[in-house]
Order: C-alpha cells, then structure tokens, then sequence
C-alpha cells in the first residue's frame, strides 16, 4: 500500500538520529555551480523592487548573514555560490553533523568557527547577531523541528520544499515563526524565476483568454546516490515530494486559482526493489471550479521532459524546459518569449532579504507550502483509494501578479 507518509514519533525520530550521526546522505558535491555563476547579474543592481531599507542597505554595503543548515549537493552545488553573488545578504554561518565538512567550508567560505554549529549546539545560534536568516536543506522530515528552533532562536527561515510531510508539522512552523515575530519562507525559487512570472501573467491576467487545460511533467530516473530520498520517513513520500510538487505549483500559479479535487494514480514500480517505501510515479489530474483541468506526471523511474504548457481559447503558452537551474527557454502561439535565464537562487534569496528589511510579506509563505502539503497528500489519497478527492478546504494562497 502506497501510504502518504504520517509518521510515527519512534520511527521518525529514529530516522532524524541516523541522519545526524551519520550524515550518510551523499548530498556531496557542488551540482551546477558553474552554471549558476554564469548567469547574468544586471536584475541584482537594477531591481526595482527593493525597498528603502534594502537601498539604504546597499549603500552602506550591509547585509544579511545567512546560515545553511544541511551541506548536500543543493547547499553546495546552488545555494553556497548564489550566495556570493546576492547584494542584500551573505553566506556567514553552517550547521552540519561531519566535522570534515565544516573545516572545508570555513577554509572555502571564510566562516568563522563561532559561526558554525551541529545538529546539539544549533540553539546557540540564538545568541549569534552575526546570523540573521536560517535556510535548511535537510530530508523533509527534519523541516519542522529545525525550522521551529530556529524561530525560538529568533532567526528568519527560508525552508526547501516540501515545507514538511504533515499538516501537524507545516502548521507548528508557521505556529512558531508567528509566535517569534520572524518570516517563514518556502524555497519555491522559480517564483523568482522570469519564465515562470511571465507564466503566471500570460495566464491569471487571461492574456490568451481563460486558461482550459495544463500539462506538465517533471521526473528522473533514480539512482540512489541520496537514499532519503526513497525512505519513507524522512522524505514523507518519492517523487511527488521532490520533483511533482513543481509540476502541482506551475498549474496553480499559472492558472490563478486554487483546485477543488483531484484524481490520481500510481505508475507502476519497475523490478529490483528501489521503490520498496515509496512510488516510483505518480500521474494526477486537477480540476478547478470553472471547468479546467491540469494533468501532471513525476517520476523516479523515467526521465521525463520538465514542461508547463498551458492552452488557453486563444492560443497557448509553454516552457520546456521548465523546472531545471537554469536553461530554461519558453514560447506561446505569438512567438518565443526571448527571456533572459537569472541565478534563481540569487533572486529568491534576495527577494527574502528585502523582505526581512522592510518588513513586507514574501510571496511563498509558509501558508502556501502548507496549502501544498494538504494538495499532496489528497494526491496520495486519491492515488491509493481510485476516487475522486474533494480540495475545496484548501485555503486559496496564490502568488498573484499584478493586472494591467
């Protein structure tokens, strides 16, 4: 039975010690970094969506101190390099359990000692000014309690997607960042991405008229080189959790509304074992109130061509590739869209520290990645029973742009 992931206190708890003692991830390695360094900076200089206090900060050459909690291939690979790219924060502080891996990221990024911490010394950080925003990239089961010791802390959080595996967990973050008076935020960076905000124009201002039907697919085949990602007690679930949520977020900000059931099914599980926790595939269809419909495929076990296409009663819109670091390339009926590819690491965290400066909200709160823990698993309900899921309840968080 291809249960979603409730997990038990004992069992969970047992799998959060495995990852802190042994570190046995094998999210080494610095995945794309030089591509991402590539990418042009103007957008950095030239934002004109900066607020005063992030100008101010720019003229004082202040920033934000960023601590990464989790050193695996997306903090290394993405997050690290971005980081030294960024005008309004830096990379000033670590939390990982391998003492080999601290040494090489203070000689590499300069950190300080008495900023670098363990999964037992993380509440310190309490008493650390130099650290104002945590970011933690760990297996999702591990999202929750890290991202409420850093509230207690006093820190603003950044948490990867997905924000966790239970409603219980997303709603005690969003709980305790309210409670500490700081932001919570969901690492959803292709919300900072232009192809995806000229998505999201070309479809909630109706550019090409109301938006009928969607696809999009997201998926790779699976090699074990992170095991988590496959146990079902720290990933909460397979690719839905890792890869589908991009497809289930690019139907929703593309078509401007929340759904209101959703229907699914399970691929099936190729031979050898891999998948013994979690689906290999899952292919899911949303329908919204006016009709609409998206349909969405992921997978482990099938590389798949990373599209969002949308058609509409006048024409149609598509990126492909979609979800990927960088490359991305988009055209509708009238013509390609000739956008220029950005560092999307950059301009989210950015995003977030002019948000911290001048106290607005971010436009991926921690309400939103709650809204997609409740889409996920009536997807998984809907997978596993053969009926019809009502998503009515769900709260209607949307990243809106503006008309006109």
């Amino acid at each position: 039975m291809n249960q979603p992931f409730f997990p038990a206190s004992a069992a969970a708890d047992a799998s959060r010690r495995r990852f802190i003692r042994s570190a046995s991830l094998a999210l080494g390695g610095a995945l794309l970094g030089a591509e991402a360094l590539a990418y042009p900076l103007d957008w950095l200089t030239t934002n004109p969506d900066f607020g005063p206090a992030s100008l101010e900060a720019l003229r004082q050459g202040r920033k934000l101190g960023v601590a990464l909690v989790g050193l695996g291939k997306y903090s290394g690979g993405q997050l690290a390099p971005a980081l030294q790219q960024i005008r309004l924060c830096q990379l000033t502080g670590i939390v990982t359990g391998t003492p080999a891996k601290a040494r090489q990221w203070q000689q590499q990024y300069g950190i300080a000692a008495k900023n670098t911490y363990d999964y037992q010394t993380f509440d310190r950080m309490a008493d650390n000014p130099a650290i104002d925003i945590v970011y933690i990239v760990l297996p999702n089961a591990l999202h929750a309690e890290y991202a409420v010791r850093a509230a207690r802390a006093g820190k603003h959080v950044i948490c990867e997607k997905p924000m966790a595996t239970t409603v219980a967990d997303a709603q005690r973050m969003i709980q305790a960042s309210r409670q500490a008076g700081k932001k919570l935020s969901i690492g959803y960076r292709l919300h900072f991405e232009p192809h995806h905000r000229e998505m999201m124009r070309l479809g909630q201002q109706q550019v090409l008229g109301p938006v009928r039907h969607l696809w999009a697919d997201n998926g790779f085949r699976f090699n074990n080189d992170t095991p988590w990602r496959v146990d079902r007690q720290l990933s909460g679930g397979g690719p839905l959790m890792d890869m589908g949520i991009y497809c289930l977020q690019g139907a929703l900000y593309t078509k401007g509304q929340v759904p209101v059931s959703v229907t699914a099914s399970f691929a099936p599980k190729p031979a050898g074992g891999l998948f013994k926790e979690v689906e290999a595939g899952v292919d899911w269809q949303l329908q919204f109130a006016d009709g609409a419909v998206a349909d969405c495929r992921t997978s482990y076990a099938e590389n798949m061509q990373s599209r969002l296409r949308a058609e509409a009663a006048k024409g149609w819109a598509e990126l492909q590739p979609a979800f990927g670091y960088g490359g991305l390339r988009g055209s509708t009926s009238q013509g390609p869209m000739n956008i220029q590819n950005v560092n999307q690491q950059a301009a989210q965290m950015d995003d977030f520290a002019d948000c911290v400066l001048n106290n607005k909200p971010t436009r991926v709160p921690g309400e939103m990645g709650l809204r997609d823990v409740e889409l996920l698993l009536a997807i998984y309900r809907a997978a596993e029973t053969g009926q019809k899921i009502s998503t009515r309840d769900v709260k209607d968080v949307l990243d809106r742009v503006g008309k006109g």
